[in-house]
């Protein structure tokens, strides 16, 4: 197994997890919250896929399909267009609403195609390439798409628990 196929199954299982999530979902559980400080399903779904998004087009060098396949305008969310999600408040968690469940997998699903096609290229020097040089050590591109697969896991792991508890309360 290449170093590229590995990665390329680290995103594989994030995808089956987000469709295990989001699959069959009552619409009105995406917006259940715990609390009212809680994170949402559908705030947790589009924020992984935003960050995934927009991880990896920097690492490739190309337009966020966010903004190139005109998933901002389909969201319409009230937020600038570069948003993914980082440091939102309560308030624009909630601000997610998202009716149909089938919008959240198409983008997500959308990002997850661009995500493999850049993958499929990668050589496994190309994993050493430095991709941010703010942080120390320098960040490269194998870090960043371990760091998105992780990070993608934790979110879709939160969204599972939040599915969860709404199917027994809600």
């Amino acid at each position: 197994m290449k170093t590229n196929d590995v990665v390329a199954d680290g995103f594989g299982r994030v995808r089956d997890i987000v469709h295990g999530v989001v699959e069959g979902i009552k619409p009105a559980h995406l917006t259940y919250r715990v609390d009212p400080q809680a994170n949402t399903i559908a705030w947790l779904i589009w924020h992984l896929s935003r960050v995934q998004d927009d991880h990896v087009a920097d690492v490739a060098g190309m337009e966020q399909a966010w903004i190139a396949d005109g998933w901002a305008d389909r969201f319409g969310l009230p937020f600038d267009h570069s948003a993914i999600g980082y440091g939102q408040s309560p308030d624009e968690v909630s601000a997610v609403q998202i009716d149909d469940p089938k919008l959240l997998l198409d983008y997500f699903d959308a990002v997850h195609a661009r995500t493999l096609d850049y993958i499929s290229g990668l050589s496994d020097d190309d994993l050493d390439r430095v991709v941010d040089t703010s942080w120390d050590p320098a960040v490269t591109l194998g870090v960043r798409l371990v760091s998105a697969i992780s990070d993608d896991l934790q979110h879709v792991g939160q969204a599972a628990y939040v599915k969860g508890v709404a199917q027994r309360v809600a």
